[in-house]
């Protein structure tokens, strides 16, 4: 209880310092409400100055604040409450606001948007859907352009000047998937004028939760195609389906792992005609059978995924939406599509990557705002540094939250939910039902229809008109089936004579496995005071309470004698529920945190990368970067071949010779007799005085400016098509590395100690590929910047994957015949197209 009183008074201070500043802005109103609407606009020009003059924006803050209070009230008909102030400075300060439902958190971002734009850098309001972007950027933008700032729109479909013009206004809004898509184009771009992003400053993200921790482990991925034979997902699911559980694969429910026993393992080498199915050369085939056990075992049709016009469709199990266009990884998703016997499509390899949670914390300051992120806490300040001050709210909740019913059977659950519905419809009051899976709903469904209960159904098969359906179901006799998170960030307003029915019913079907999606559904209900009431119908069978060990509840029901008409109702049980559903979180927790530890390893290279990137696509002159390279990789060969702590007689001249003729200068460039008797420095030393002749004699051939533009575009090429594979490299070597810890090794530093080997060998290889195509390939007049492959955007969710368009991959124009532009002699198809 010690602990708990800390917390609590924690948010008590932080609350008693907020109000006293809020006092402060609510003092200014009068002041504030007699300037005309030209002297309130002439506040924002006169703010920039202060600013500019050394003014922090917490000096401007009181003030700042009053203004865009006085404005909403002139351009929005709107008055932010006290409470609504003091949400506003949490958010400022870089913190998380919880506001319960219905409390105007679009209106409460606008205070510390505005002042945070007063400093020129840009402000980004992030949402979870284009649609709430496009609504709040023109509501809310009527505000900030009345008050003198520029606001921009950032769309999916918006091409490079459109999107350069929405980043340059004061303050953009759009989804975390675009701004993270953004920084990952922007650092493959060729040209430093193609960028669109600015330095990233502040974010104010709506449904912090939603983003940040249900999505956290979503990477963002651009990727081109790689091409893979598809016979063997077929042939590897013919061969499961053929299978028995518990005698040919073992499934764990509360896991999810499924696994071949050794009957099953029999049976696949027989199947395949092979002897040892965990022969290295069978890795692969291993592999898909894994794949097509999950695929057949772990993953249900209208659960899962749907199947629509012959593609299969993920369904976010938070949010129950359709999720088009987004991909399983690791073959997952062809293994689903060979079950269901659609098109199976190719896999893809990553161009670019980055998760939202490492995306996020590029930004100077960070904050959020949502209904439910208290029981998140420790999780926000331990990986965000965001502390969660929970605001109050402007009129008492008057809403009845009632104890749990846990019915024996789920059969019986239903009933009871179908009656209690049919009650309360007959009535006339409105209905909101919540369940966790499309099938739940349409099971409802069917229910209600035979009980002659008219309704609707938003589920992912039907969210086109989701903020519509939402906005009406808190009319009268209104009866509305949802997944949980359906219509968020929707207001259901409540119609005429519905209050004294006793507002809007909000019926749970089950719990989810977080606290915080059951309290977002509850908190559908009752907003601004007024009544609701919310009651969650749970049974012994829902899939939470058998994963998490509800069999002595079970039997003391049945010991008991109740049946399927008696429900529990039980705060003991309640607990219990809630019990299960922390060890849940908990378990996600440690998941996202080892996730964030792993990902950190490419997070530090990825940001070396980009930063060198950046050097060169802004530098001017590139010749002192490319020497150098120059002279690591004859440093490094010379090393190699001619070890300076061995004897001479062991040294391969000739060696170094054929390096030096196949890499820098041409044949005849440098003997054997030039390196007799010479120690590995001096070595070193005549070959890289050569190769800078050789290096001025180019540059006199062509102009210096081509000659600049010459390096760019070998550089840019060494790097990206590099920087490809060490991603895929990186990705196969996690693939496996938890393997380690059979040997008692901690795979979290093996992976950081091989990763970082990777990557300094990656870097050796840029270099020698760099020096190589520079001192050996021929320039062309028509130089071009090239970019390795064309990447779309991939999304995944969880381990899963987005395509949106078919990648062009550039191909080459030289004929495989033809001689090698690096100047070899040697045929293209025996020299550097042997590469390609």
């Amino acid at each position: 209880m010690g602990i708990l009183n800390k917390v609590f008074d924690l948010n008590k201070r932080e609350l008693k310092r907020l109000d006293k500043l809020a006092n402060k802005i609510d003092a200014l109103a009068a002041e504030t409400e007699r300037l005309s609407d030209e002297q309130l606009r002439e506040k924002t020009e006169e703010f920039k100055a202060r600013y500019q003059k050394g003014e922090t924006l917490d000096d401007l803050l009181v003030e700042a604040f009053a203004v865009v209070r006085e404005g909403a009230r002139r351009v929005l008909g709107l008055y932010p409450y006290h409470v609504q102030l003091m949400g506003g400075i949490s958010l400022h300060e870089g913190n998380i606001s919880e506001m319960k439902t219905g409390e105007g958190k679009t209106l409460t971002a606008t205070m510390p948007v505005y002042l945070n734009a007063l400093s020129g850098k840009g402000v980004h309001v992030v949402t979870v859907n284009e649609y709430l972007a496009s609504r709040d950027a023109t509501e809310m933008g009527q505000l900030y352009e009345f008050l003198g700032l520029t606001v921009g729109l950032n769309l999916n479909s918006m091409d490079k000047d459109e999107k350069q013009a929405a980043y340059a206004a004061d303050i953009t809004y759009g989804t975390n998937n675009e701004f993270g898509f953004d920084y990952l184009r922007d650092n493959m771009v060729l040209y430093k004028e193609q960028k669109v992003q600015r330095p990233l400053f502040f974010a104010v993200i709506d449904e912090v939760d939603s983003i940040l921790i249900d999505e956290a482990r979503t990477p963002l991925i651009i990727s081109g195609s790689a091409q893979k034979s598809t016979v063997l997902y077929i042939q590897a699911n013919a061969f499961v389906r053929t299978l028995s559980k518990d005698v040919d694969y073992s499934y764990d429910e509360k896991t999810k792992a499924v696994m071949l026993t050794e009957e099953g393992i029999s049976k696949a080498e027989k199947a395949f005609g092979i002897e040892n199915l965990f022969d290295i050369s069978h890795v692969t085939l291993n592999h898909h059978i894994n794949q097509a056990l999950k695929a057949n075992v772990t993953m249900h049709l209208d659960v899962d995924y749907v199947v629509q016009e012959g593609e299969i469709v993920i369904v976010d199990q938070f949010t129950g939406r359709l999720m088009k266009g987004r991909r399983y990884s690791e073959g997952l998703h062809q293994a689903i599509e060979a079950k269901e016997g659609v098109e199976i499509q190719n896999e893809s390899m990553t161009m670019a990557t980055i998760t939202f949670q490492n995306y996020f914390r590029m930004y100077e300051k960070l904050s959020g705002m949502t209904g439910t992120a208290k029981t998140e806490e420790e999780e926000f300040r331990n990986i965000y540094n965001m502390n969660v001050i929970v605001i109050p709210t402007n009129r008492p909740i008057a809403r009845d939250d009632r104890a749990d019913l846990i019915y024996a059977s789920m059969d019986g659950k239903f009933r009871s939910v179908v009656e209690d519905i049919a009650e309360r419809y007959q009535k006339g009051q409105p209905v909101l039902v919540g369940t966790v899976a499309i099938e739940t709903s349409e099971l409802v469904s069917k229910m209600l229809l035979k009980k002659g209960v008219r309704h609707n159904v938003l589920n992912a098969k039907n969210h086109a008109r989701e903020a519509e359906i939402i906005a009406e179901a808190g009319q009268q006799g209104a009866v509305t089936i949802a997944t949980n998170m359906a219509g968020r960030g929707t207001d259901i307003k409540l119609g005429e004579g519905v209050r004294e029915l006793g507002g809007l019913a909000v019926i749970g079907t089950e719990r989810h496995e977080s606290r915080r999606i059951d309290n977002q559904l509850r908190g559908r209900s009752g907003r601004q005071g007024d009544p609701g009431v919310t009651q969650f119908y749970l049974s012994m069978e829902d899939e939470l309470m058998r994963r998490f060990g509800s069999d002595n509840m079970k039997n003391m029901m049945t010991k008991l004698g109740m049946d399927d008409t008696q429900p529990i109702q039980s705060k003991m049980v309640s607990r219990a529920v809630e019990s299960a559903q922390k060890r849940v979180e908990g378990n996600n927790f440690d998941a996202r945190k080892q996730l964030l530890q792993y990902d950190d390893v490419l997070r530090q290279q990825r940001e070396i990368i980009y930063k060198q990137r950046d050097e060169v696509l802004e530098s001017e002159n590139l010749r002192d970067i490319v020497q150098n390279m120059i002279l690591r990789s004859i440093e490094r060969h010379v090393n190699v071949l001619a070890p300076a702590h061995t004897d001479e007689e062991e040294w391969n001249l000739q060696g170094i010779v054929d390096y030096v003729h196949a890499n820098l200068l041409p044949e005849g460039g440098i003997t054997l007799e030039d390196l007799k008797g010479k120690d590995s420095e001096e070595m070193i030393e005549i070959i890289f005085a050569k190769a800078k002749e050789r290096y001025a004699e180019k540059e006199e051939i062509l102009d210096t400016e081509q000659m600049r533009e010459f390096e760019k575009v070998v550089t840019l090429r060494a790097v990206d098509s590099k920087w490809i594979d060490h991603i895929d490299a990186m990705d196969q070597l996690r693939q496996g590395i938890h393997l380690r810890a059979y040997g008692q090794t901690d795979p979290l530093r093996e992976y950081q100690h091989e990763g970082f080997a990777m990557f300094e060998a990656m870097i050796e290889s840029v270099e020698d590929e760099t020096a190589m195509y520079i001192m050996k390939a021929e320039i062309r007049n028509n130089l071009e910047r090239q970019e390795v492959a064309q990447g779309h955007a991939v999304n995944p969710k969880e381990d899963g994957e987005t395509v949106k368009k078919k990648p062009k991959v550039n191909k080459e124009t030289i004929g495989r015949n033809d001689p090698c532009p690096c100047g070899s002699g040697k045929k293209y198809k025996n020299c550097h197209g042997a590469a390609i």
